[in-house]
């Protein structure tokens, strides 16, 4: 698995400690908690969003990624790899390879890989703090609870006060280097079959099938 492919799959874990309710921003409090209802209150998710990483020379490299959910489910697009999930089992389909890698979801842990989680990461693991809103943006920032497990130690949401949904996200890397995720669309209740968040092997012509379950 490349550097790249980690980094993305940091943003999308689900921390398992919950901060106390004393250590948090109430105003920030606020705000989450509304994007948390809004957010839960679509049964799918679709997004296209960019993803750019910039190093600490400040050379950048940009790139387009999809996600959509449906519960646990979900399927996430980016560059070289397709992965999919039902729920209980996680393909990773590697395009230049044409390989699959299949294995079982994780459940539990403080670094476990839960993209269909991405647009309420703040919700376990993290103390916040607002920081600025203007007329049409809020800025929250999250500080992890175990910061010691993580690459990052900062992450920064820009969230839309009209629509309360998230569109951006800068993640600050202990290494020095910052990714930015931008929302380019989003759709909430959009009609997505169950068939999608499986990996076919019949469409894809001579793939190699590694079960590491």
């Amino acid at each position: 698995m490349n550097t790249k492919k980690i980094a993305l799959i940091a943003l999308l874990a689900i921390g398992c400690y919950t901060a106390k309710a004393q250590d948090q921003d109430p105003k920030a409090k606020k705000i989450l908690d509304e994007l948390s209802v809004k957010t839960k209150a679509y049964s799918t998710i679709k997004a296209e969003f960019s993803w750019e990483v910039e190093k600490k020379d400040k050379t950048k490299d940009l790139q387009s990624c999809k996600i959509q959910t449906k519960g646990t489910k979900y399927k996430l697009e980016i560059p070289g790899h397709e992965i999919y999930c039902d729920g209980k089992t996680v393909w990773d389909f590697i395009k230049d390879a044409n390989e699959v890698q299949i294995k079982d979801m994780e459940v539990g842990g403080d670094d476990v890989i839960n993209p269909s989680t991405i647009f309420t990461i703040y919700e376990k693991g993290f103390k916040y703090k607002f920081v600025s809103e203007d007329a049409s943006t809020q800025i929250i920032e999250l500080y992890p609870v175990n910061p010691d497990k993580k690459k990052f130690h900062t992450i920064k949401l820009f969230i839309d006060k009209t629509k309360k949904q998230i569109t951006s996200v800068k993640m600050m890397m202990k290494d020095g280097t910052t990714q930015t995720y931008t929302i380019k669309t989003f759709a909430g209740d959009a009609a997505i079959p169950d068939t999608d968040f499986t990996f076919d092997a019949k469409t894809h012509k001579g793939v190699s099938i590694e079960d590491i379950r």
